[in-house]
């Protein structure tokens, strides 16, 4: 019922920021808890972020924390991931993901409605 579409992503030097964003259609209320979600070439899909349904809880990877901020804006129905200081090893395919019942979770298999993913690719 909800359509996920990240965008953002891009080619950028070690250091460099990006902002992902994430827009919601359809069914997007209640608020869900959403998660960003990362997968690089023969890797297992990783968890990166989430934010509950009203953005008083968020959750990192160990690997993004203190670089990485999630966000939302449930008035335009988007939610956000802020990159800064990426790395080489932050090179992977986004992926959004939304669940229906609104805490967060790093497990990906709780997540219902899943965007088509962003590339982001970070050169040194």
């Amino acid at each position: 019922q909800v359509q996920l579409v990240e965008s953002g992503g891009g080619l950028v030097q070690a250091g460099d920021s990006l902002r992902l964003s994430c827009a919601a259609s359809g069914q997007t209320t209640p608020g869900p808890a959403v998660g960003w979600f990362r997968q690089a070439p023969g890797k297992e899909r990783e968890f990166v972020a989430s934010i509950n349904w009203n953005a008083r809880i968020t959750d990192y990877a160990h690997a993004v924390k203190g670089r990485f901020t999630v966000s939302r804006d449930d008035a335009k129905s988007t939610a956000y991931l802020q990159m800064n200081r990426l790395e080489q090893e932050d090179t992977a395919i986004y992926f959004c993901a939304a669940t229906q019942y609104g805490t967060v979770d790093r497990d990906s298999d709780h997540y219902i409605y899943w965007g088509q993913g962003t590339q982001v690719t970070v050169t040194s």
